[in-house]
């Protein structure tokens, strides 16, 4: 039935907004009619023809530019609200005084500790070396750290980590 090029080449939403229009019910049109008139029309439809169209009136109905109502597909008018999508809209964004007035943001996080020289230096001229593996040797102690004894005589220490070592008690002659 098809006579022209262009009746043969149009697409399935257009044939479907098409016989929408021409059947030009009050209250729309079902899928049954609308594929009845695109078969009179047209003629020679692809074997897939009622599968292709519940596919596209789905995907027109999901995007707006069909209604369904009661069974039956309607072109929305034109002072239909627009089609909302799923989930919550989007905030409103607020307008935005010009670039010029804006005061320049502060960095974000917390901001670095000044640096020793020394060890700024160190870490510098070391940056290229590679590092030896395995876990670093343990300083040895030095004379100035507080030991047990300076301890017991008054000097606060602050306690290291782990159980404490048990105290021998010291041996104890008596004097005849």
């Amino acid at each position: 039935m098809a006579t022209t090029d262009e009746e043969a080449s149009k697409t399935y939403p257009e044939m479907i907004t098409e016989a929408i229009e021409a059947l030009n019910d009050k209250n729309g049109s079902n899928k049954s009619a609308i594929s009845k008139y695109m078969e009179s029309k047209y003629g020679e439809l692809p074997p897939a023809h009622s599968s292709l169209l519940t596919a596209h009136l789905a995907r027109m109905k999901e995007s707006g530019e069909l209604l369904f109502v009661k069974n039956n597909y309607i072109r929305p008018g034109p002072d239909a609200p627009p089609k909302r999508g799923r989930g919550r809209p989007p905030k409103s964004k607020p307008a935005l005084p010009p670039v010029a007035d804006l005061p320049s943001p502060r960095p974000r996080g917390r901001p670095p500790k000044p640096k020793d020289a020394l060890a700024a230096a160190v870490a510098k001229a070391t940056a290229g070396l590679p590092r030896p593996r395995g876990r670093p040797p343990k300083l040895a102690r030095t004379a100035g750290s507080v030991t047990a004894a300076a301890a017991a005589a008054g000097g606060v220490v602050k306690r290291g980590r782990g159980r404490p070592p048990k105290v021998k008690p010291s041996l104890v002659t008596e004097a005849a």
